[in-house]
């Protein structure tokens, strides 16, 4: 029992840290993913960890990783998998962009025998020791060597306009190459090792080749059966229900084939990334990643902390763990540049294109460090080489986005001829609400599927995606409630289309809702008698936000006003937002109730914390209201757009008070806003006596 409460406690500061500095790590123009692996550095047994307080001798984390939190970091490895098999588009890897092919088969290949060959190297100069290439240790190197992460990359290339460029387009089909292949070679490498483990005079050559054959056997017939049963796999996780049911039941099914490839001698994350490949082209695919996602968020980075943890920093500190990290990094950076951007030199690309698509290649990811992860478990990497690892991880996420905005920045065309494709376009549209941008952007990527476009996101916590067709390459990049679209200037006609054609049905939808809103039928809920008075805390009220006394005489002065007092709160950083918010809103459904009560309110940008103000018009005002007659008490609520705030449970706690006429009265005679506040709270204890 013991054990699991130190796991309950860990798992507390875990998810802490790895929010905090995920965010920091994102407000400073990086992944989070890297903030994450520094929490667990940091709060790891080889720092902050080990600091003993009370109830915790030796630390939190005591010992180092325990097996209970190690099982938590492969759980969270097999949906890291999972997911990236889902965003991986199949039909994309089988039929399109050759070219694309060859530059991620040139990337793996210079990648593995670069990192492979440096792996040598560095066991001499930490141990004294020539290392030899068929070596698992150099092996796991070399592999480690070959993953990319193309979120990165494919942020820049939008901002810089250049994601349906040639070298664009060529880095983004290049980089499902890589992964795929990638997880090829760990299965290999992971089959050698094992059967090295169990050899004292290690493999010989044919051996070798025996256990590639093998390892690439079972990965190639397993993908071959799951791709050609997908189609039934998605029929069978159906029959568990709705989509949050059937979504779960897929993640099983990713359970057991990682578990099979486990027992086969290959890593588990090869049979979670295979299952999510073959299920990547059904139409549950789209539904299973958004399904995921909240457990995608709270598994992934305990795992990238664990990761972190198990990096002795200690020995980032030794010199020669330092150089060989640098060196390691380097070999890593021109392996992608060579290795990727050498095959494009003989496929249409100058220099610049070559120099472009070889860093766009750079920067490593979770791959990488899974691979890392796997290696220091199985007891094949060491301390040191693990911290170099991690190293070259950091630094070539770090180094990749101004490599490749100076490989952008250099005019002229990339490739040897000029393209017969036109100009690069943009098709930018604030929709002002990020509800209908996300609802937009979904219809938009089912009827281009439909149209039979293959769509890949980027990476499922990345607004990114990429449709192609044939020679048709159109970007979108979802951000709050912007939406912007890339594609060749020929084909933007298309876009603008489809984007007007959805708005058009999305119009005809809402006219349907708004000529029911004033129906009997569709009775505004908070003006009903029968509402129940919900139980929150008036902490927010403040007696500088209330006025027994208006001076307003017209709907737009009472707004006004009304934000003039919440001003007095010190939660508005936007008046004029908050005003603008305010009567969108109520232009959009008067906020008049019946028996006098008006509750304007807003979600907006406006304000950092919910805050509320209480306004008494004596004689009241024509404000629009549902029975035709008069307001006079006025509740104006605003709550942070960007943030969960309890607005809805404030609405319904006030509403429900002011139903009641007894209340209502006593109201109208208040002279004092203390007399108001005491009102509400008086009226919330009579509702929790009952």
């Amino acid at each position: 029992m013991e054990n699991i409460i130190n796991l309950v406690f860990q798992l507390a500061v875990i998810i802490f840290a790895v929010r905090i500095f995920g965010k920091l790590a994102t407000k400073v123009g990086i992944p989070s993913v890297l903030g994450e692996l520094v929490a667990g550095i940091l709060i790891g047994p080889f720092a902050l960890g080990k600091i003993s307080l009370p109830g915790f001798e030796g630390g939190f984390f005591a010992g180092g990783v325990s097996p209970e939190l190690e099982a938590f970091s492969q759980i969270a490895s097999i949906i890291l998998l999972f997911a990236s098999g889902l965003e991986t588009d199949l039909g994309l890897f089988i039929k399109y962009s050759v070219s694309g092919g060859i530059i991620g088969i040139g990337g793996v290949v210079f990648s593995f025998v670069l990192g492979d060959v440096s792996a040598m190297f560095i066991l001499k100069a930490l141990t004294g020791e020539m290392g030899n290439f068929a070596d698992p240790v150099c092996l796991f190197l070399g592999v480690m060597s070959t993953a990319t992460s193309v979120g990165i990359t494919a942020r820049i290339l939008s901002d810089k306009k250049k994601m349906d460029s040639p070298e664009g387009v060529t880095i983004l089909a290049a980089a499902v190459f890589d992964d795929v292949l990638g997880i090829i070679l760990l299965a290999v490498v992971k089959g050698i090792a094992s059967a090295s483990s169990g050899s004292a005079g290690g493999i010989s050559g044919a051996e070798l080749g025996l256990i590639a054959v093998k390892a690439i056997g079972i990965w190639l017939a397993a993908t071959v059966i799951l791709v050609l049963c997908a189609k039934k796999i998605a029929r069978f996780v159906r029959l568990f229900g709705g989509t949050f049911d059937f979504s779960i039941a897929a993640l099983g099914v990713a359970l057991v084939f990682a578990g099979f490839f486990e027992k086969q001698g290959l890593a588990m994350i090869i049979g979670a990334y295979t299952t999510g490949l073959a299920l990547s082209r059904t139409d549950i695919a789209p539904v299973i990643q958004e399904r995921i996602h909240g457990l995608y968020k709270f598994f992934v980075p305990v795992f990238f902390a664990v990761t972190g943890m198990s990096v002795d920093v200690t020995q980032l500190f030794d010199a020669k763990v330092l150089v060989c990290g640098l060196l390691f990094t380097v070999g890593a950076v021109l392996a992608k540049v060579v290795g990727c951007g050498g095959p494009a030199l003989f496929l249409g690309f100058n220099l610049k294109g070559g120099f472009r698509i070889g860093a766009g290649m750079i920067p490593r990811g979770e791959v990488a460090l899974i691979v890392a992860g796997i290696g220091l478990s199985a007891g094949i990497v060491s301390q040191s080489l693990f911290g170099i690892v991690i190293l070259m991880t950091l630094l070539t996420t770090l180094v990749a986005p101004p490599i490749l905005n100076i490989a952008l920045g250099i005019k002229g065309r990339g490739t040897r001829k000029e393209v017969s494709t036109s100009e690069s376009q943009q098709f930018v549209w604030d929709f002002k609400d990020p509800d209908i941008n996300t609802l937009v952007v979904d219809i938009f990527v089912r009827d281009l599927r439909s149209e039979g476009f293959y769509v890949q996101m980027m990476n499922i916590n990345e607004g990114i995606s990429q449709a192609r067709k044939g020679n048709i390459a159109i970007s979108i990049l979802r951000s709050g409630s912007v939406l912007t679209i890339e594609t060749a200037q020929a084909d933007m006609g298309f876009v603008k289309g489809e984007i007007y054609e959805i708005m058009l049905m999305l119009n005809k939808s809402l006219s349907t809702l708004e000529s029911l809103h004033n129906t009997d039928t569709l009775q505004y809920g908070f003006a009903s008698p029968e509402n129940r008075v919900s139980k929150v805390s008036y902490k927010f009220l403040d007696p500088k936000c209330i006025s027994c006394d208006l001076k307003a005489n017209t709907k737009d002065e009472v707004l006004s006003e009304m934000c003039d007092l919440l001003e007095n709160s010190g939660f508005v950083t936007d008046k004029a937002k908050l005003l603008s918010d305010i009567r969108a809103r109520d232009e959009a459904m008067s906020t008049g109730l019946e028996k006098g009560i008006a509750i304007p309110h807003a979600r907006t940008d406006g304000v950092n914390e919910l805050c509320v103000a209480i306004g008494i018009k004596k004689g009241g005002l024509d404000f629009g209201s549902l029975d035709k007659k008069p307001s006079d008490i006025f509740i104006l609520i605003a709550s942070p757009a960007s943030k969960a705030g309890p607005l809805m449970r404030v609405m319904s706690a006030i509403s429900g008070a002011l139903m009641k006429e007894e209340t209502r009265q006593k109201f109208l005679e208040s002279t004092k806003p203390e007399e108001v506040m005491e009102l509400l709270k008086e009226a919330q204890k009579i509702a929790e006596a009952k």
